[in-house]
């Protein structure tokens, strides 16, 4: 077969899987895997190739986090986190909401925000299952808040690690350029889930009253193995945040921390294994095959390639146009390999022209972390709570969850766009 004809076969394979993912009439996991299955069978990515493609930094940060959490649940910390919370709000859903998204924003700044909604996650169904609330709006806002946030640091999200590790751009260059946009972006989202969920955030005063008669201290089930889980976890998140000086990945240090807990915690590796959400896990590995397929064709390259084009050197124009078309991509492709394949582009600009891109830098680093919120599939943070709504029998649709995301990811994108005019591109 030639070239063009497995380009176009390539993407059409792409385009069918992510229509039928959309749709849902099959298990996203199921037709990811078969369209995955496909790149293969037709040649267009040989199978050590796709092995290649698959990113087992994030599969490993993954697992890690996930047995970590699976250990940690069992000692019942979340459900003493979840009623404090309710207990500090008075059990007031909205004041709830805004409590628990302010502190998802806050750990997936200074973790990473895959790692900050595995924790988070189960104190917010806990708390919706008291107060009897449909939980959707809170893990809503908690993937909204859990993207914004890895925004602002190095460490909050993969593409910040791509950049900074590839550009030279330190852990406060981050915050000082990207920490005010996203402190805004976050105050406006907020604000706007108010309006959005305003009638769904109601509870009978008998709940709130039996939320203040609640005592926390009799959910801890198991204080020593408390202490041991916790304090893995304090290492495990020091590691994250010296990753870059001990020149270690953020996979292995989750691995590691896993890995210890296991051997202090002395539970039953069968049951914690049995409890990682592996659906999440192997959907994301065969849409990793299924994104690294395009980029084998240099389909991925070749829109980067006609963006840059079209700017002709002209920085404003540049800038703006690798903010939407980072946040746009990023919201139906991985990206991990879009970033990947942006930053070789930009720096060929920087070669070619005598501009100053370090104002791409930033703007690709909003555009792609951003864009995480148009679609469910649009960052792992997204992907991962899904999975965990699926686990608790409780299931968020592609589109129920694209209508609220993909508008406040276009206005997220539209203020970055404003900040980045005013203070770098002018």
């Amino acid at each position: 077969m030639s070239g063009s004809f497995n380009t176009l076969l390539a993407i059409g394979i792409f385009v069918a899987t992510y229509g039928i993912i959309i749709s849902e009439k099959i298990n996203r996991t199921t037709i990811a895997f078969f369209g995955a299955v496909l790149m293969v069978l037709f040649h267009i990515i040989g199978l050590d190739k796709a092995i290649e493609t698959i990113d087992f930094h994030t599969i490993g940060l993954l697992i890690g986090m996930m047995i970590i959490v699976n250990i940690l649940k069992r000692t019942g910390i979340f459900e003493y986190v979840a009623i404090k919370s309710a207990k500090l709000t008075k059990g007031d859903p909205w004041r709830i909401l805004l409590m628990l998204s302010g502190i998802t924003a806050i750990s997936s700044a200074l973790l990473d925000n895959v790692t900050t909604v595995l924790l988070i996650a189960p104190v917010t169904l806990v708390i919706t299952e008291a107060l009897e609330i449909n939980p959707m709006p809170l893990m809503i806002a908690q993937i909204l808040s859990a993207n914004i946030g890895g925004t602002a640091t190095l460490i909050g999200d993969p593409p910040n690690i791509m950049i900074g590790s590839e550009t030279g751009l330190g852990f406060m260059d981050f915050i000082i350029n990207l920490a005010p946009p996203v402190l805004v972006i976050f105050v406006v989202t907020i604000f706007l889930l108010k309006f959005i969920f305003k009638a769904q955030l109601h509870v009978k005063d008998e709940l709130k009253a039996k939320i203040m008669d609640f005592d926390e201290h009799r959910a801890l089930k198991d204080k020593s193995l408390m202490i041991k889980s916790l304090a893995v976890l304090s290492i495990t998140i020091l590691g994250f945040g010296l990753h870059q000086f001990i020149h270690m990945e953020t996979a292995t240090v989750a691995l590691a921390g896993a890995s210890l807990l296991l051997l202090i915690s002395k539970t039953d590796p069968e049951e914690i294994f049995h409890e990682i959400e592996w659906l999440t896990i192997f959907f994301f590995i065969f849409l990793f095959i299924l994104v690294g397929a395009l980029e084998e064709m240099g389909v991925i390259e070749s829109i980067a390639k006609g963006v840059i084009n079209i700017t002709q050197g002209n920085l404003l124009f540049t800038g703006l146009l690798i903010l939407w078309i980072s946040g746009v991509a990023s919201a139906f492709l991985d990206n991990i390999p879009f970033v990947a394949t942006m930053i070789p582009l930009i720096q060929s600009i920087g070669k070619l022209s005598s501009i100053d891109i370090t104002p791409l830098w930033w703007a690709l680093a909003l555009g792609a972390c951003l864009g995480g919120n148009g679609t469910l599939v649009g960052a792992s943070a997204n992907v991962v709570v899904a999975g965990i709504l699926e686990k608790h029998r409780r299931k968020i649709s592609f589109m129920e969850y694209m209508k609220i995301g993909f508008p406040l990811m276009l206005i997220s994108i539209g203020i970055a766009t404003i900040y980045m005019y005013i203070f770098y591109l002018m």
